[in-house]
């Protein structure tokens, strides 16, 4: 019961608030109606009473039906007046009612009130026994412009309000929209890149077990080192998926610099120090080459050009091109050579990997995958790559034999992430997928 009190004081409903405001005219009028009243006029009487009883009561419903309410006060305080009663009793009532329709209809209703409201005035000014009719002209008159003013200043200002909580309601709406949507795109992101690594390590680990089962028996060494590469592959690919799940771990908190925002290494967390590493760039794509020659894929790095700091996603975004150029290259180019050519221009940066096919055939080489054949998810995610940062990736066989992906990545100062363009282009419309 006191928590449904201090919410009424603090807060009281539309309805309360004007039976409130009813009651306490009716008490004000009822009180000054049964005094003295001046000569020419009546003292309230029991028909008096219930009239200004019901004058001031039509004030609950003034903000359901303002029109009706007004203008059944006026007729009311009409017949009020004509039966010789003190008019100035229920001047309060009348008043009220014209605000509230001024404060919730349009101008020109308020208008019409108004002049009834100014006549019903002056018809009150020629009773009694000294008539004031000059006097309440003026009084009718100044009395209804400023309440018309100040009803209308009310009901703009509510609407302004109404259409700034509509404007607030929907730029919340588009920020939740925007959130979810910014969500969904790091969903996606995050899948591209498990994507990137778990095929790439994957098909390396897929080669060199093939390679160990094949001369398990028969060259033990180069066995051994099939493992140790399956074992070290597979340490990074975890090292890597460590790190780019670790988003998914932040407490909301440390992203608003609240409490949680402390030093990991002095809460026992600094064991996924490594998971915050920055993402691999143009400085790992070595260590991709090493692995793959490594799986037994004839591979070599070259760089030309001068090399430059480049944007973060830049980078990792051309490093994903040559990781999954090279996995695609491992299975289905096995015994071929590869190239990987990066040149630091001096408005774009340009990587291409490049094999030349490799021999015809190799009957005495061991399986290199299972036997799938790609559908060409790699060329889409690489594509979309390039598009995010305005460059464009070209991808199919060379004239001579083999297979090239060519990525070109603007680098000049106005480049940076662009939104994925609608359609394809002659440079995204290179053969098909491996």
């Amino acid at each position: 019961m006191a928590g449904v009190v201090r919410r009424w004081v603090r807060k009281p409903s539309p309805f309360a608030l004007d039976t409130a405001v009813a009651a306490a005219f009716a008490t004000v009028s009822l009180l000054l109606g049964h005094d003295n009243a001046p000569a020419g006029w009546h003292r309230l009487d029991g028909l008096g009473s219930v009239l200004t009883c019901l004058i001031n009561l039509l004030l609950v419903a003034r903000r359901r039906a303002p029109v009706a309410v007004c203008l059944s006060v006026f007729l009311l305080w009409f017949a009020y007046i004509a039966l010789d009663y003190w008019p100035v009793v229920n001047s309060l009532a009348g008043l009220m009612a014209l605000y509230t329709v001024a404060s919730h209809r349009p101008p020109r209703v308020a208008a019409g009130c108004s002049v009834l409201l100014a006549a019903l005035w002056n018809f009150a000014g020629t009773t009694g026994n000294e008539s004031a009719w000059p006097t309440t002209l003026g009084q009718s008159v100044l009395y209804t412009v400023i309440l018309c003013w100040f009803g209308n200043v009310a009901r703009t200002s509510a609407e302004r309000n109404v259409r700034l909580t509509e404007m607030a309601g929907q730029l919340r709406r588009e920020k939740e929209e925007n959130a979810r949507r910014a969500v969904a795109d790091e969903r996606v992101r995050i899948a591209r890149e498990l994507h990137d690594v778990v095929a790439h390590h994957m098909s390396v680990i897929s080669v060199q077990a093939g390679l160990a089962g094949y001369v398990f028996a028969s060259d033990p060494d180069t066995a051994r080192r099939a493992l140790g590469t399956i074992a070290g592959t597979s340490g990074e690919a975890l090292e890597e998926m460590r790190r780019l799940l670790a988003v998914l771990r932040v407490d909301p908190r440390e992203m608003a610099g609240g409490p949680a925002a402390v030093d990991r290494s002095e809460t026992g967390e600094g064991e996924d120090a490594a998971a915050y590493e920055p993402a691999p760039g143009l400085d790992r794509i070595g260590g991709v080459v090493e692995r793959v020659r490594a799986a037994g894929l004839p591979a070599e790095l070259r760089t030309t050009g001068e090399r430059r700091p480049y944007a973060p996603g830049l980078e990792q975004c051309a490093y994903r091109v040559v990781q999954e150029a090279l996995t695609n290259a491992l299975k289905h180019a096995r015994g071929a050579r590869v190239v990987v050519l990066v040149h630091h221009g001096a408005e774009r940066l340009t990587v291409e990997v490049r094999d030349d096919g490799g021999p015809p055939a190799e009957a005495a080489a061991p399986p290199a995958t299972s036997g799938h054949v790609s559908t060409g998810h790699g060329l889409i995610g690489m594509r979309e790559r390039a598009r995010i940062y305005g460059g464009s990736l070209r991808a199919g066989p060379l004239p001579g034999g083999g297979f090239q992906v060519r990525l070109t990545l603007p680098v000049h100062p106005g480049a940076g992430p662009a939104p994925p363009r609608k359609g394809t282009t002659e440079h995204d419309q290179g053969a098909g997928g491996r």
